[in-house]
């Protein structure tokens, strides 16, 4: 089916005459009502659910046929006409994709419904002034010769009934064809000449564009259709094909298919690492002296081994560790300092076993930007005393950023509870990123640049860690938040009595997350 869009952009590519007659719009063979809608959406409709509302064919012509004026000058020149306006928003995306410039955009709705072109006949003859109006009505259908039919049609009968060649006998051969052959010669040749006729594929030589006999290889009854058939596959129009067809627009494989596939290839690649271990061959002390594998013997000069036993009681202390060149901090926290004398440890393999030793204090990562509602000027404030101050606030009274903060948490009869908050995470080791447990988002993904489990989206982040956006309750949610899986916290901007109630949401949501994920850490 035609599309008038489609058509009116073909024709302006191609520079080609749009003819205006009366109230329509004529496309060569095709012309349309002016007031004919097309499928591009008119720009602030169809929003939240609302009736979503088209440009008219004639709009869009008229935007076309005066793009060298100015929006105003053209929405004053339209407004005199009578013509309903393209508006500003969509003004560019209609002339680029007229142009050629763009092949699609995201206004044009492909499963809008389409009018129906009307169709204009490509040969009509002008009629003659002076010619008489009222003609023959059997002089406008095409000449065919009824005897020239007539004798195709017998022609055929006799082909398609005739009796199966047989031998050639010299009763069906009248006269010589020479004085030097005899009539036996002549039969002979005549029917080796049927026999290589029968094993021959007839071919047609003339053909034209469509694969239909000209007029000179074929009989004129079917002559006379092929002008119909010509007329009408030259008016076909390929509208959508199968591959246009499977092809969506709101769906991205880099953020759905394939963050699937690489959960399944990496939960596949550690089974069959465990698999191998398994079947990792286990030679024990019998086996091993029949084997010939070397048993462990006393040796005077390798006493170190034993030595070390003897020193720890068992236990797997590291009698050649330092902590030269660490804080006070770093050894509380359970990190590890330069080891001089003894080889560097790999990291824990499971990463929901903590380390014996290693700190179980719970980390928050805010955001680094002055714009954010939550900052290191005011972390300590909105998750400890359950109240908001803004950052200019802070800066006025004197308040200074520091690198990290570490907020006590009141947990009733139980104390308090340590936790820890940063807003660059840029020297976290992979210990550390296994104590996160929650993220503020401001909305920009330039946020979580660097981080584990992002590729190209923030949204795997989301899965590992819990996330909260802090928002004024006026404003609308940014658009990548709310793709996310966020949990929004709206906060007032002078209704400060609220805010004890929107930031306990904050730890509740924590603590459900930590009870499922992160029961090694102390909350």
């Amino acid at each position: 089916m035609a599309d008038a869009l489609n058509v009116l952009r073909q024709y302006t590519i191609a520079k080609k005459e749009i003819v205006v007659k009366d109230d329509q719009l004529i496309f060569g063979e095709f012309s349309w009502p002016r007031n004919a809608k097309t499928n591009f959406i008119t720009w602030g409709t169809g929003k939240d659910g609302g009736t979503k509302e088209y440009y008219t064919l004639e709009s869009v012509y008229y935007l076309i046929s005066h793009k060298e004026l100015q929006h105003p000058l053209y929405v004053r020149q339209a407004a005199s006409d009578g013509i309903p306006v393209v508006r500003r928003p969509d003004r560019k995306d209609i002339l680029d994709f007229l142009n050629g410039r763009i092949q699609t955009c995201n206004s044009i709705d492909k499963s809008a419904p389409l009018e129906i072109a009307l169709q204009r006949p490509n040969h009509v003859k002008r009629q003659v002034a002076g010619e008489d109006s009222e003609r023959d009505p059997a002089a406008k259908k095409p000449k065919i010769d009824e005897e020239q039919i007539r004798v195709d049609r017998e022609r055929l009968e006799a082909k398609l009934t005739t009796h199966k060649e047989g031998a050639v006998t010299t009763d069906q051969i009248r006269g010589s064809l020479s004085d030097a052959l005899s009539v036996e010669r002549i039969a002979s040749i005549k029917a080796k000449r049927l026999a290589k006729k029968r094993a021959t594929i007839a071919t047609v030589e003339e053909d034209d564009e469509f694969g239909v006999p000209t007029e000179d290889s074929r009989p004129s009854y079917i002559a006379s259709g092929v002008d119909f058939t010509r007329d009408i596959m030259g008016r076909e129009r390929m509208w959508r094909d199968r591959c246009s067809a499977l092809q969506s627009s709101g769906k991205h494989f880099n953020n759905n298919v394939f963050t699937i596939l690489q959960a399944i290839k990496s939960r596949e690649e550690g089974k069959t690492k465990l698999e191998e271990a398994d079947k990792s061959p286990r030679i024990d002390a019998s086996t091993s002296r029949r084997v010939g594998v070397p048993s462990v013997t006393y040796n005077r000069y390798d006493q170190e081994r034993f030595v070390a036993k003897e020193e720890t009681a068992g236990f797997k202390i590291d009698t050649m560790g330092t902590y030269h060149g660490m804080t006070l901090k770093s050894v509380t926290e359970g990190a590890k300092g330069t080891q001089t004398g003894g080889q560097q440890r790999p990291p824990a393999s499971n990463p929901g076993v903590p380390k014996k030793g290693s700190s179980r204090k719970p980390i928050i990562i805010v955001p680094d930007a002055t714009t954010a509602l939550i900052t290191l000027l005011n972390a300590k404030d909105i998750l400890e005393d359950l109240r908001y101050i803004g950052n200019d606030e802070k800066r006025s009274a004197g308040a200074r950023r520091e690198a990290e903060l570490l907020i006590h948490r009141p947990k009733g009869a139980a104390g308090t509870v340590p936790y820890r908050v940063i807003d660059s995470p840029v020297r976290l080791s992979s210990e550390d990123w296994d104590r996160v447990v929650s993220v503020f988002v401001q909305g920009p993904a330039w946020q979580f640049k660097g981080w584990p489990w992002s590729d190209s989206s923030p949204a795997p982040i989301f899965n590992q860690i819990k996330a909260f956006h802090l928002k004024w309750d006026d404003l609308r949610l940014d658009s990548n938040v709310s793709k996310w899986n966020v949990e929004v916290i709206n906060v007032s901007r002078h209704k400060r009595y609220l805010d004890r109630a929107n930031f306990l949401r904050i730890w509740e949501a924590m603590d459900k997350y930590m009870n499922k994920h992160k029961t090694h850490l102390r909350y």
